[in-house]
């Protein structure tokens, strides 16, 4: 099983040469970015997170199955869980178009929706997370949040779906025709 993508170390190496553009990519188990060698410790620490949060969006763009999905969540409930959470069953749904996932305690089952696929890993991990919480505590009281404050990005991850629902509800511009 792979190392958790936030939490490999990242190698920054700076070039002479590279004037304006950075880039990124995965080394075994770090990740490395290349950026230009006049740039600031601000910059740096601002292009290495932009860096890698598009390397997980392109990670996570390839579509998971439904036995990775298991993998994940039994990863994910050991890791912030206590391994309290086990699912009988973790599946992509289509048919869920309000809601990012859902799950049945008595079944033990948790359904993802396909909306998530492409998002970052870190988003996916949160909903996971969430579903797996339900597992736990039905409600979203106090004890629910609780267990999701193990989870450092959270918040992050919220603001993420927060700002994909409001741009869905931005009205739609029509295309400019050129005559």
């Amino acid at each position: 099983m792979s190392a958790d993508p936030q939490q490999r170390a990242v190698e920054v190496r700076r070039s002479a040469r590279r004037r304006r553009t950075v880039s990124a990519y995965r080394e075994g188990d770090r990740t490395v970015v290349l950026i230009p060698a006049r740039m600031s410790e601000a910059e740096e620490q601002r292009w290495v997170g932009v860096m890698l949060d598009k390397l997980a969006a392109q990670e996570s763009k390839r579509t998971l199955g439904d036995a990775e999905l298991t993998e994940r969540a039994e990863r994910l409930s050991d890791q912030y869980l206590g391994a309290r959470a086990r699912p009988r069953s973790v599946r992509w749904v289509t048919n869920q178009n309000t809601r990012w996932g859902s799950c049945t305690p008595a079944e033990g089952s948790i359904r993802l929706s396909h909306r998530l696929q492409g998002m970052p890993e870190y988003v996916v991990d949160y909903v996971l997370l969430h579903e797996l919480a339900h597992l736990l505590v039905p409600g979203h009281g106090p004890r629910f949040w609780e267990l999701l404050e193990a989870y450092p990005r959270t918040e992050r991850a919220r603001g993420y779906l927060e700002g994909v629902v409001a741009a869905e509800r931005l009205p739609k511009v029509p295309a400019s025709r050129e005559e």
